[in-house]
């Protein structure tokens, strides 16, 4: 029977499907998930505290992360592997992330390379990881050219959104997770504003959810949920991470906003709505004060997304979609009209 206040989110991937769990308390659901994979040994990553993390059930390696995009590298990944060959971690054993989005990328991916695939269990930590990056199998690290270039998909076995660890979150944390759920308001979630936090993070995941199922593999649909990422990401790499993810992405979506009005698909009053949602959340609307608008240009056209010119993901008269080959021009007259801030 479901406890109250908890939430079961399905992300229907045939046999790869896997519950995601949200509420008070779920982690303490992570042995009886060991035991159904039959699981030998676990290595569990953890970047809060050890006593946070459940036991897992069986004999396990417990290893200190460092949470953040500084360390979402390729030579954390190999001292993860590394780490998990001398425990003896086989594919017939659990790797267990416990953090947030940057440690469950970044110990996803080691999961899905170590034996060419280990299963992995999320328990992220922070309402980012939460809503967004814990789910749908995308694990990847950075490189000095830009954010996520090297990746894998690799769908977890279960994610844990076990609330009671947001209740240690800083304010800057909240604020950093918000920038994922007012994206959601431009691709289908519709408005989550004056909802209880559950209620925000279980609407997100049952739209990710979604999306996921009829796209796994970012060929189509799944596209949308990378509205307000391409900007964002761009000025995450020009500030050398300094920038955090939520708030470079609610600065992206302001964007998308302004750029999908500039190109004639949506009008004033829909491109304020923007700008007013990310307000709602206390996010940021403008460029940091000291941003090179060429050098954003130049990181965003190594977006993942850009095979064919500047890409973006717009809103339109048929909703939200992936645009290719925007002139430069547009995209730089946008930019140089954004307001500027400290952020």
């Amino acid at each position: 029977m479901q406890q109250p206040h908890h939430s079961r989110v399905d992300v229907e991937l045939g046999e790869r499907s896997y519950p995601v769990h949200v509420g008070p308390g779920v982690r303490h659901l992570l042995p009886g998930i060991v035991a159904s994979l039959g699981a030998h040994r676990a290595a569990v990553v953890t970047a809060r505290p050890p006593d946070l993390v459940p036991d897992p059930g069986v004999p396990a390696l417990i290893v200190r992360a460092r949470d953040g995009e500084r360390h979402k590298t390729l030579a954390t990944v190999e001292d993860l592997c590394r780490k998990f060959t001398t425990f003896g971690i086989t594919r017939h054993d659990v790797v267990v992330s416990c953090g947030g989005g940057s440690t469950t990328d970044t110990v996803g991916l080691a999961a899905a390379l170590h034996h060419r695939g280990v299963p992995v269990v999320h328990l992220p930590t922070t309402l980012l990881a939460q809503v967004d990056a814990s789910v749908g199998g995308k694990t990847a690290v950075n490189l000095p050219e830009g954010k996520n270039l090297v990746g894998a998909y690799w769908q977890p076995k279960a994610v844990l959104c076990d609330t009671t660890y947001l209740q240690t979150l800083p304010a800057e944390e909240w604020v950093n997770g918000y920038g994922e759920i007012a994206r959601c308001h431009f691709i289908g979630a519709g408005d989550l504003r004056g909802l209880a936090v559950h209620d925000q993070v279980t609407a997100s995941l049952r739209l990710k959810a979604s999306v996921v199922a009829a796209d796994e593999r970012d060929t189509g649909l799944r596209h949308i949920l990378n509205y307000g990422h391409t900007l964002g990401h761009a000025l995450e790499t020009a500030t050398g991470f300094g920038l955090r993810h939520g708030l470079g992405v609610a600065i992206g979506t302001v964007f998308a906003g302004r750029l999908a009005e500039a190109l004639g698909r949506i009008g004033a009053d829909r491109a304020r709505e923007h700008t007013e949602v990310v307000r709602h959340y206390g996010l940021p609307d403008s460029l940091p004060g000291n941003t090179d608008i060429t050098e954003l240009v130049a990181l965003m056209r190594h977006d993942k997304k850009a095979t064919s010119g500047l890409t973006f993901v717009l809103d339109g008269p048929s909703g939200v979609e992936l645009v290719s080959g925007i002139p430069e021009d547009v995209v730089l007259r946008t930019l140089a009209a954004m307001p500027r801030g400290t952020a």
